[in-house]
């Protein structure tokens, strides 16, 4: 069937793609014009940590509207001072100021030329298995195949690779000689570079769409002493993992680590509408005391944003999510373990409050991964059931709404049980 559509969607092949018409969302659910509901086990694209619907977001909507919907970012606004120094407040202790953009791409666009101003070198270090955005420099810092059309890019990119213990498959005999291993790569790349010529590293704290990569222990850390130990910016990139989705405002501070400089968007509005920021250290916003500050859009600051941004975290705080996201975390982390024990096509299992990855293989011995002929018939056979998520590779997401209850939950993977059976 041919898509006759207008309307060009994003990543599809247009011909024969015909998308599920979405007529209603509430909570944790969506419904489709057949009245199917449907489980939003990713939160849409990671980003409706609120979940659906939310009546207090909505109203905080039509009350800015009937206030003021933009102005000029080069005017103050009731809401942008608020959540600003909210968002400081919340970040770690080092931070110092937040240039708001409409969204991840843009945070990133505007981090990476944040770093090269401030510290006058030009190269950027970034990870392979990592996706920062489509606009052009972010997708030159971002290493997975996404950057193809981007490409031939920029100078000045360099990557490396994330430490993907479970495909490395290296027989380390803890997290923390694995992390010394991957450590030492990353320092001897960094002198091989030029460690002067090295404005920033940029990563996703937790490597998101990528297979839910989570750190392993010390890494982190390690990394900060690496770029401290030779002048480089710490660049994290929290527009997925950023907002309580892994149980922590922002994923960093699971690791009790300071960044230079943090990008975030998607669980600070949720979707409700476009907002995105970099949040700088203190001592990154005082070199724009006497240099100028050249980044800049016309919705910076936007007043929508500011708004919802504030009504966001409101309910965060209202509903308890920290508290929240470290209960039904461990929830969704016994549920995976059930189906690790249960199904061998399940390699590995990855989890951090409520952001995971299923790594489906055809062996767990060699590691072999499903093809993408199984991964395309196991998102049909999900949706069928009305579970709703999506893959990269070989590993299926799970982020569902930070709302979600521990009953609601076990009654999804319920679902995934019955379709791996």
């Amino acid at each position: 069937m041919i898509n006759d559509s207008c309307s060009l969607y994003p990543w599809k092949v247009q011909g024969g793609y015909n998308p599920i018409k979405v007529v209603k969302s509430e909570g944790v659910f969506f419904w489709d014009d057949n009245g199917k509901r449907y489980y939003d086990m990713t939160s849409q694209l990671v980003n409706v940590n609120i979940g659906h619907h939310n009546r207090k977001i909505i109203r905080a909507i039509k009350e800015q509207a009937d206030r003021i919907c933009y102005i000029s970012p080069a005017y103050d606004v009731d809401g942008r001072q608020e959540l600003a120094n909210k968002i400081i407040s919340l970040a770690p202790a080092n931070m110092g100021k937040v240039l708001f953009t409409l969204g991840g791409a843009e945070s990133n666009e505007h981090a990476l030329r944040i770093a090269r101003a401030f510290t006058g070198r030009y190269k950027v270090m970034s990870r392979y298995r990592s996706y920062h955005g489509a606009t052009f420099g972010a997708a030159n810092l971002s290493g997975e195949s996404r950057r193809f059309a981007a490409e031939p890019g920029l100078s000045g990119f360099v990557k490396f690779f994330d430490p993907y213990i479970y495909r490395d498959n290296m027989g380390f005999k803890s997290e923390e000689e694995a992390t010394a291993w991957y450590l030492s790569r990353l320092e001897q790349q960094i002198i091989f570079e030029g460690a002067d010529q090295i404005a920033a590293i940029f990563m996703e704290s937790v490597t998101g769409s990528n297979g839910i990569i989570i750190p392993p222990a010390g890494y982190m850390q390690g990394v900060r002493k690496l770029c401290t130990k030779y002048g480089i910016l710490m660049v994290c990139d929290e527009v997925m993992t950023g907002w309580l989705r892994t149980g922590k405002w922002f994923a960093c501070q699971n690791w009790d680590v300071e960044p230079d400089i943090i990008t975030f968007s998607k669980g600070i509005t949720c979707g409700y509408v476009p907002l995105g920021g970099v949040i700088v250290s203190r001592e990154i916003a005082s070199y724009f005391d006497s240099h100028q500050l050249v980044s800049g859009l016309t919705c910076s600051g936007y007043p929508m944003g500011c708004a919802v941004g504030l009504a966001v975290i409101s309910e965060y705080e209202r509903l308890n999510i920290p508290a929240k996201v470290a209960f039904t975390g461990k929830v969704l982390a016994r549920e995976l373990k059930k189906l690790y024990k249960k199904h061998s096509c399940i390699g590995d299992i990855r989890c951090i409050g409520l952001f995971a990855g299923i790594e489906l293989v055809r062996d767990r011995a060699t590691r072999e991964p499903v093809s993408d002929e199984y991964m395309t018939d196991l998102i049909s056979r999900l949706m069928n059931e009305g579970f709703s998520t999506y893959t990269h590779g070989n590993v299926l997401i799970i982020a569902p709404p930070l709302i979600i209850t521990s009953a609601q939950i076990r009654e999804a993977m319920s679902i995934m049980n019955r379709v791996l059976d």
